[in-house]
């Protein structure tokens, strides 16, 4: 028996900053009838400015996905993507004021929230999968990153990170069906290091970037003065290392939650292939240029096979 396509109840609004922007967005969620799939509206720049959620439109993937036609941009879409697919809805409208989806916590989870308060719609259409006939193999030799999709009955994902850092070590993690996204993944937030906080910031990144909505690994104790400024940088009192090595500005949510979220920016990225897959996923070292990079070569073989 195929499942049918699942929408949202109603609509939901979120208000929030840009993390790379830092400019006021207000984000509106809306159901979708079936066989739409997932579409961008930037309201702000007129009535025709839509934009898929596919793979094809991926252009820049610097710490975020970004979408982009013509005109039409709208970046850091991942952690919405992520909730949709996790949550199991397939049709949405998604309408901004703005070039960029709010950063909220820096988690799925306030999505995931609202639209597990509600529950869902089913839809009168089957929902469409795609199933891996043949190992697909990507490595990107500039960064040592690795993504092999391999045929399987259900979609599975072993990821592993390793930043070659004494405080995360080697994080490794395991989802698949019966995987609780709400409760396991959802609530991983974004991470970023110590010492690349003030080079985003000189680069005009993480704008709208705050020490609610990120974990911070801090490799090595860090002069007071150091503290001092990243604290005024983020207009807050004081900030202190942790014995285990992170920043005191968050509590983790799971020892392994940096490899979490790196599995819910996965999870986010490979909804642009525009179907559900049905395969085995082993990710070393993903992020957004890999995931993205596979998601358009499964994208491409999906296209190949609908025209043959």
């Amino acid at each position: 028996m195929s499942e049918n396509q699942k929408t949202l109840k109603r609509d939901y609004i979120f208000e929030g900053k840009g993390l790379h922007s830092g400019l006021k967005v207000t984000m509106r969620i809306s159901p979708a009838p079936a066989g739409t799939g997932i579409l961008f509206h930037r309201e702000d720049l007129g009535p025709d400015a839509v934009i898929g959620a596919v793979a094809d439109y991926v252009t820049t993937t610097q710490r975020g996905t970004t979408l982009e036609k013509g005109d039409i941009r709208i970046s850091t879409i991942e952690h919405l993507l992520s909730a949709f697919s996790g949550m199991g809805v397939d049709n949405a409208l998604v309408t901004l004021n703005a070039p960029e989806a709010p950063i909220l916590d820096g988690s799925a989870l306030p999505y995931v929230q609202a639209f597990g308060a509600d529950g869902l719609v089913e839809q009168d259409a089957p929902r469409t999968y795609y199933e891996i006939k043949e190992k697909i193999s990507y490595r990107d030799e500039s960064s040592g990153s690795e993504i092999v999709i391999e045929p399987d009955n259900g979609f599975s994902v072993d990821l592993t990170i390793d930043f070659n850092s004494h405080v995360l070590g080697v994080q490794k993690v395991h989802y698949d069906e019966g995987t609780d996204y709400a409760a396991e993944v959802a609530p991983c937030r974004t991470f970023v290091f110590f010492h690349e906080l003030e080079f985003l910031f000189r680069n005009n990144l993480i704008k709208g970037g705050d020490l609610e909505n990120a974990v911070v690994i801090v490799e090595h104790p860090v002069p007071e003065e150091d503290l001092a400024r990243m604290a005024a940088l983020f207009n807050v009192e004081k900030v202190d290392r942790l014995p285990d090595g992170y920043l005191d500005n968050v509590k983790l949510h799971f020892p392994d939650e940096c490899a979490r979220h790196k599995l819910l920016d996965l999870i986010g990225d490979f909804s642009l292939i525009g179907y559900r897959i049905k395969g085995k996923i082993t990710a070393d070292k993903s992020g957004h240029k890999i995931n993205t990079t596979v998601a358009r070569i499964v994208r491409e073989m999906i296209k190949k096979e609908i025209n043959q």
